[in-house]
């Protein structure tokens, strides 16, 4: 079996522009072989990230006074998808990956993504379904995990995010992609306590094993010498909790 060779920057909690602006420096430089296969782990400041559906806003269910009270922020973004929040406690998985061959797929990129979090979840006895009519991983009638993606010439962007401990309130602020009939969990509701760096830990072994690409612990200066002279990147202001 051929395995390709990649990196993973595992970083603390970041602000969704920085992180944003890299996947977008990063996907043109994968695009050009810059750089290998890149894995991003890493847990954003609180925000709701606004997808393509130009009706996102209207399942924000707060005004802005709110919204500052719980120092939330509105980015828009060009993933697919509704509305949706990230915060401390949620880890957030972006692939920054060349598909080939077989694997240029959108759907079966998809399906992927979301049988990374159905893995992990069942790595801690968790059992997690998909639901046909809505994208993302599911326990029972709550979301556990959400999927927002996005491709640029066969090279990915966005992912998925895994509600391990985060502040579960933040969520009644919004319709959580605009769906109404169904609500939300965290793998510490349903295990009491959990350890994230277990987790995040879980979500590296089960991609490299479904996308067969054995990754590197770097951290995020590695990667921004690496495209040094390509393009600018900005200086995020989370760092990397490891690297080697």
């Amino acid at each position: 079996m051929m395995v390709r060779k990649g990196y993973c920057v595992e970083l603390q909690v970041c602000n969704y522009d920085e992180i944003f602006d890299l996947q977008m420096t990063l996907n043109r430089a994968r695009q050009q072989g810059v750089i290998p296969d890149i894995l991003l782990l890493l847990e954003h400041q609180p925000c709701f990230t606004i997808g393509r559906n130009k009706d996102s806003l209207n399942h924000l269910l707060v005004d802005q006074e709110v919204l500052d009270e719980h120092h939330i922020k509105i980015f828009e973004s060009n993933r697919g998808g509704d509305i949706t929040y990230h915060g401390p406690g949620q880890i957030i998985c972006y692939p920054i990956i060349a598909l080939t061959g077989a694997n240029k797929d959108v759907h079966a990129f998809s399906r992927k993504m979301e049988e990374l979090l159905i893995r992990t979840l069942i790595y801690f006895d968790i059992l997690a379904v998909r639901k046909q009519e809505y994208p993302g991983v599911w326990v029972e009638d709550r979301k556990i995990g959400a999927l927002g993606i996005a491709i640029r010439k066969w090279v990915t962007m966005h992912g998925v995010s895994l509600n391990v401990c985060p502040n579960l309130m933040h969520f009644s602020f919004i319709v959580p992609c605009g769906i109404t009939s169904l609500g939300v969990t965290s793998m510490a509701q349903i295990l009491d306590t959990v350890d994230s760096k277990a987790v995040r830990s879980q979500l590296r072994k089960e991609f490299e094993e479904l996308f067969e690409i054995e990754t590197e612990l770097v951290s995020v200066d590695r990667i921004k010498e690496m495209v040094c002279g390509y393009a600018e990147t900005s200086v995020v202001s989370c760092t990397s909790t490891q690297s080697r």
